[in-house]
């Protein structure tokens, strides 16, 4: 470890330590329920120390499902990973099974019934991962599964897993897609469920593993998925395991994350490229209107200046202020790993501005740079957008107000490509295709559930969690509680900077073992918190 990164896991670990009494990690008074808890206390030990003695076959398991290419449009590859995992649960122990929906990559539901238990936990991760550009990783395959003793920005080198009986670094990073999001979840539970039975630890709630296959392309059957099998996943709660931890590399709970909508747009120039000396500042510029048009959207603080955009935003309650103001503050240190000189809206604090929606500009392409520029006007520009909502906001309604706020800009809004006596008839076109589309979610913070959860996982891992109101990323718990009517909260076990969606997508190995213990300690010690 560096010493800038060694120096900033210290201050993190001092920060969180001095806020222990705001996180909830006073002593409490006894009650039947902490009885229950201090006699599950003595899973904790041997829990870990059964992980210690088994990393190297954790993770050469946990190689061979990464080795499984897994993106969304990959349908033999996904029944494959499938596969995969039907067999991984039923080794231990539970009764696994296909869930299917017309055109959809099957999901695997997993259950495992505890005798008197009166609760059903459902938990939640996804086997689906990002599309690759494999040129842009490091080793050339994303794919192969590969251990680095650091991350591969500092120049960390390739290590071999460790041999049978053997540890590894716990700030070594496994690189592959899907590593960090989101097959560290399935491999963690599963390892939590080996070390229970090995050290013969009970859990104390009915558990249900529901494994989706395409998350990663924005869940487009997920909705009937769940209403067609609605009985077979009906449980108490769900958690759902995916997303980052928190960049002081505590760990969190997340109540809710945001919405997203995308969007494709074109504006359009003259039908053919033209020298740009000979029709220069006569002909329309694509890349000049696309550009008038992106920032009359949002200005450079992240504002966003569509009238009346903002107006169904739910107001955040003084409860989700006093969470907030609790958790520790990464901002500086964020902006330092990053090479940031400043962020938008004067340094505001990151957790505040997951509260607010977002226009985020994903991609621009027009005419070409560098080697590949020509001295002409290009016949387009087209630019790639996606909104991140909060709650109440509703896909439907940014639609309406996006595209009532060009037609008041005077852009002539179409959704194909237009004619030549469209074009003639309009000075500006921009045609719009929207695409998926899901609101935000997120949960009251005074939940039983939720309470119980955060005390399972403190007294699991011996050290205070994170409760945030929200994560910055989307996921479709919306559905869940639409058709299941049941709470959702978010447990992420990933580091925060596993290069998530991007090249070279890693875990840190530390991140695994913390997902070990809580897994096994949330099935140990949950049910009699659960109240």
């Amino acid at each position: 470890m560096s010493i800038r990164v060694r120096a900033a896991a210290v201050a993190a670990a001092t920060m969180i330590a001095a806020l222990a009494p705001l996180l909830g990690a006073a002593p409490r008074p006894a009650t039947p329920a902490r009885a229950a808890d201090t006699r599950a206390a003595a899973a904790s030990m041997p829990v870990r120390e059964w992980r210690r003695r088994h990393e190297s076959e954790i993770l050469h398991e946990f190689a061979r499902l990464l080795a499984i290419p897994d993106v969304a449009a990959d349908s033999a590859n996904l029944r494959r990973n499938a596969d995969t995992l039907i067999a991984m649960l039923e080794r231990r122990g539970l009764r696994a099974r296909r869930l299917e929906s017309p055109g959809s990559p099957p999901a695997i539901l997993g259950e495992l019934a505890t005798p008197g238990a009166a609760r059903t936990l459902i938990i939640y991760a996804h086997y689906d991962g990002q599309p690759v550009v494999a040129r842009d990783w490091a080793g050339g395959d994303p794919w192969r599964p590969v251990l680095r003793d650091r991350p591969v920005e500092s120049g960390g080198r390739e290590i071999a897993l460790p041999a049978t009986g053997e540890t590894a670094d716990p700030e070594a990073r496994l690189y592959a897609r899907a590593a960090g999001d989101d097959k560290a979840p399935i491999i963690a539970l599963v390892a939590a469920l080996d070390a229970l039975r090995a050290t013969h630890a009970r859990p104390t709630v009915n558990l249900k593993v529901f494994l989706e296959g395409e998350e990663e392309a924005g869940s487009p059957h997920l909705r009937d998925m769940l209403e067609r099998h609605r009985d077979a996943l009906a449980g108490d709660a769900w958690v759902f395991c995916d997303g980052p931890v928190h960049p002081s590399r505590a760990l969190q709970l997340a109540f809710g994350v945001r919405g997203s909508l995308g969007l494709e747009l074109t504006v359009y120039g003259p039908v053919r490229a033209l020298h740009s000396g000979h029709y220069g500042n006569w002909a329309p510029n694509p890349i000049a209107l696309m550009n008038e048009l992106l920032t009359s959207m949002r200005d450079a603080d992240g504002r966003i200046l569509i009238p009346g955009y903002d107006a169904d935003v739910r107001p955040v309650t003084d409860g989700e202020r006093a969470v907030m103001a609790a958790v520790p503050d990464p901002d500086a240190a964020l902006r330092d790993e990053l090479e940031l000189g400043a962020t938008e809206a004067g340094n505001a604090r990151l957790i505040e501005r997951l509260m607010l929606p977002a226009i985020n500009f994903r991609g621009v392409r027009a005419g070409g740079v560098g080697e590949t520029a020509t001295n002409s006007i290009p016949v387009d520009a087209r630019a790639s957008i996606d909104f991140r909502m909060v709650p109440d906001q509703t896909p439907a309604g940014v639609t309406a107000k996006v595209e009532a706020f060009l037609r008041g800009r005077g852009w002539w809004i179409v959704h194909e490509t237009p004619d030549a006596a469209t074009r003639r008839a309009h000075a500006r076109i921009v045609r719009l295709d929207w695409s998926g589309g899901y609101p935000a979610y997120r949960a009251p913070l005074d939940l039983p559930f939720a309470r119980a959860l955060h005390e399972a996982m403190e007294a699991s891992l011996g050290r205070p969690v994170l409760r945030v109101p929200t994560l910055g990323g989307s996921l479709p718990l919306h559905l869940f509680g639409d058709v299941l009517a049941v709470p959702v909260i978010v447990l992420p076990i990933a580091n925060h900077d596993d290069n998530q969606h991007a090249a070279n997508e890693n875990l840190r190995l530390a991140n695994l073992w913390d997902g070990i213990d809580v897994y096994a300690g949330l099935l140990t010690r949950l049910g009699p918190l659960w109240r």
